[in-house]
Parts: structure tokens; sequence; C-alpha cells
């Protein structure tokens, strides 16, 4: 079996890997860039851009539906799934192609198609043809669905959100599990496009809110509008025929039977470390089999292994893949001088509508007594009512004492662009009396940022109380 020595070796070739590669890069031009599968990342094939397409669609649908309150008399006639399914799936492939193009721009010779797996820390053999040994070896091997035992009955009707963007035609009724950040745009989506949706989840939790009071908000307002249960009792799952017939408990107690078309399992995501050959080298592993890593260096322990994006199970987000694929890349190509790279605020959006955001530290993760929150309703807010999107709420967290934002957690309209403002806020840790400095236009949906926090600085006793109505032309604030 031939034997090559690099400096760097990078197993996969996502967000992350592509990262890694081009920072190692920087630093030597001995690398191994190693793939077992499909080139392109997570994010171009069946993750962010082709949902959004989907969501894009069931936006079209929506606003014509809505239409008729705005004075505006138009209906759909028609919901084209074959015409939908193939646009997302067109313009999916052109995104897909723009990676391929990225990676066939990479040095030839430092391609190689093959299973990696660990022989030991610096050597990994690739299927039965070649052993690299590397100074240093980036694992950014993804993630893959994890699909619950409770499923076993269901064959061919269980699909993950990978399948969707395979469809050819939109079906008649899916049974979602659960309404995590996956589920509830899909859920939603295809709900808006006409299929018959319910969707399932256990614990009570929707998306990524952890404040009591705006996830209370949250679930009530998306059952208004589809059936979603966040702590069902769901007592059977079987597959008849092309059918599979779900028993639950409903909402008042009463067992009910359903039939649908398929069921989807939305149900997280697992790190691709399990036959990596992780056993045969001395790195540090949690109970489940994940290396055990600092979220700064991306470093395990003090080996030189750097684990990045989704196989960590850290923070499986496409800008934070990217960041820790350039710090690993980094360290990986000057190891063993190994250091700290910038981390950003944490972000997370959810495209769901309302859309959902968290910046900064959770509700959860905030010591009580330590913090203040402020709030707003978007109910009564001047943009928002204009455009008949005054559904929301939202809670900024500020620290006594400093004054400085701690994080926030939303759900309301436009909240991915009022979350990126907060984000930045954050990073540059100002505090809410230097936000409030910065320019408010009128009438836009951010006044009602600036009453959250005007909330919170009168609260953290920084400011005024607030005025009950905007002071400004109008509701704005």
């Amino acid at each position: 079996m031939e034997t090559k020595k690099v400096d760097v070796a990078i197993i996969g070739t996502g967000t992350a890997g592509m990262g890694a590669y081009r920072e190692a890069s920087k630093t030597t031009d001995s690398i191994a860039l190693i793939e077992s599968g499909l080139y392109g990342t997570t994010c171009a094939r069946i993750g962010c851009m082709p949902s959004k397409l989907l969501i894009a669609a069931a936006e079209a649908a929506h606003n014509v539906e809505k239409a008729h309150k705005f004075g505006v008399n138009a209906q759909i006639t028609n919901i084209d799934g074959k015409a939908v399914m193939n646009r997302i799936k067109s313009e999916r492939d052109r995104f897909v192609g723009f990676v391929l193009e990225a990676v066939e721009s990479f040095n030839p010779d430092h391609r190689l198609k093959g299973y990696a797996k660990f022989i030991n820390d610096n050597t990994l053999q690739i299927d039965d043809k070649l052993i690299i040994e590397a100074k240093s070896i980036v694992i950014a091997t993804g993630s893959s669905p994890a699909i619950p035992p409770i499923f076993q009955d269901v064959t061919d009707r269980l699909i993950i959100n990978d399948d969707v963007f395979e469809w050819d035609d939109l079906p008649g009724s899916v049974a979602l599990f659960g309404p995590g950040v996956i589920g509830l745009e899909l859920g939603q989506a295809l709900h808006r496009l006409g299929v018959d949706v319910k969707i399932f989840g256990r614990g009570g939790l929707v998306g990524p809110l952890s404040d009591p009071a705006i996830l209370e908000y949250a679930t009530k307002t998306f059952q208004e509008e589809f059936y979603i249960n966040p702590d069902a009792d769901v007592t059977s799952i079987k597959q008849i025929g092309d059918k599979v017939e779900i028993t639950y408990r409903d909402f008042d107690g009463t067992c009910v039977t359903d039939s649908f078309d398929y069921v989807l399992a939305t149900t997280g995501r697992t790190p691709n470390v399990k036959n990596l050959g992780l056993e045969n080298t001395s790195l540090p592993l949690d109970e489940r089999g994940v290396p055990i890593f600092d979220q700064f260096t991306t470093q395990i322990g003090d080996h030189p292994v750097f684990i990045v994006g989704d196989a960590n199970n850290d923070k499986p987000l496409l800008h934070e893949a990217a960041d820790e694929g350039r710090i690993a890349g980094k360290n990986a190509g000057h190891y063993p001088d190994v250091r700290a790279g910038k981390r950003s605020s944490s972000l997370g959006i959810v495209f769901s509508d309302p859309g959902i955001a968290t910046i900064g530290r959770s509700y959860s993760s905030l010591a009580k007594g330590c913090f203040a929150t402020g709030e707003v309703s978007f109910e009564g807010q001047g943009r928002s009512r204009t455009m008949l999107v005054n559904k929301g709420l939202m809670h900024v967290y500020g620290e006594y004492g400093t004054g400085l934002l701690l994080g926030a957690e939303i759900f309301g309209p436009r909240a991915e662009h009022l979350a990126h403002l907060l984000a930045w806020a954050h990073q540059q840790r100002m505090t809410i009396s230097e936000i409030l400095e910065m320019p408010f236009y009128h009438p836009v949906i951010e006044e009602g940022l600036r009453t959250a926090l005007r909330d919170l600085n009168n609260k953290l006793q920084l400011g005024s109380k607030p005025p009950k109505r905007s002071i400004d032309c109008g509701p704005g604030a």
C-alpha cells in the first residue's frame, strides 16, 4: 500500500473543510483534502438554500392568501407542486454548482477520493489503497440525521429533510416529528403550499427558544395556523400499505388516529465520527464518542488533531463552521503553534413566519437576578401593522451595573434583520445606552427594537421611563 506524507490532512470538503483548506494553504502546499462522498456542502445540497427556496414558494402563496385583508381581491387557483419542486431542485443544483467550482479550483494534487480512517493520531488509511502520514489532521466530516427507534415500523414512507428536496411533487399529507429549526421551517412551508401537516414534538420546546414568555407566545401563534403539539403523546406509528397511521392523544385528551403519506423525521443530527477509527487514537472522547475539543482553537486535547463544523456538534451553523474551519486550518498549518481564534457572538435564526432568532446569551443560560429584561410586543408596532405582520414578542437582556447587552430572544417580523443588528452590537460589547444612541429611522420595524431597549434601560436604572406611545410621528416605537 502506498504511503504519502503531508503537513495537513483534512477529512471532508463541506463548509468547514473548505475553510480549513483555504487557511492551511496559506502556510503549506503539502495538504491532503479527503472526501468520501459527493462534493457540495450540506448548506447547498440539503440545508440552508433548498429550504429557503421552499419557504420562498410558501411565502408567495401566503401573500396571496392574505391579500384580501389589504382590499386586494386575489386568490390561489392552483399550487403546482411539480413546478414548485422543479424550481427548488434547479436552483439547488445551481448553488451546488458554485461549490463544485470552488472545489475544482483547489490544487488537484491535494484532492483525494476515499473513506479515511485513523490508524493512530497522525496516520490515516484511505480505503485499501493509501496511507496518509500527517503532521496534523482536521476532522470536518459533518453530521447525519438521527432517527429514533420510534420509527422502526415505518419503511419506505419515512423520510428525512434531505429527501424532501428530491421530491418531484408535493405530497398530500406529512406527519413531522421534531419542531426544531428544520422542522418549523419545513412544516410551515409545506402547510402554506397546501400539504396537510401535523407537527409532533417532545418536551414542549419550539425552535431554539428558552424564554418561557416567548416560547408560550410562539407556540400559540403557530397553533393558530397549523397543528403543532410540542409535547405530544404519540402511542403508535406504523406503516400500512403506502400510508403511515399515527395514533396520538389530542389536546383535549381524546385518542386520535390519522393517516399520512409520509413521516418526516427532523429529530436532530449526529456527528459523523462513528466510523473514523477514533478507537485507534488517544484522542479524548465524550460519552457519545465525539472528540472533546477547545472551541477557541478547535484542537482535541493536546493532540495534533482538530475538529470543526457539524462534526463537533457544538454550533451546527454555516457561519460557525466557516469560522471554525479557518481557525483549524491556521492552527493545523502552524502546528504545534496553536492559537485561539476569534469567535463571533452567538447568532441563530429560524426562517419561520413570524421569524425566530436568538442572540448572545439565551434566557436559560443567564443567572437569575443578574439581568433585566426589556420587552416589546409587535402587535401594536406601527410599521408591522401597516404590513399586517404585527404578531410577535421580543425580549432583550441587559446586565445590571454595566448596562451591557447580554443577549436576546425574538419571535416576530423581520427577526433575521433585528437579530443581525443585535449580534453586531453584542460583539462590539455595546451597552444599551450606546445602542440607543444609534439612528432609528421612522417608520421601520427596528423602532420596535428601540422600544425594547428603552424598556430595558429603564429597568437597569440607566434611563428614564419610556413613553407609553411613540413621541415621534405615529406609533412607530
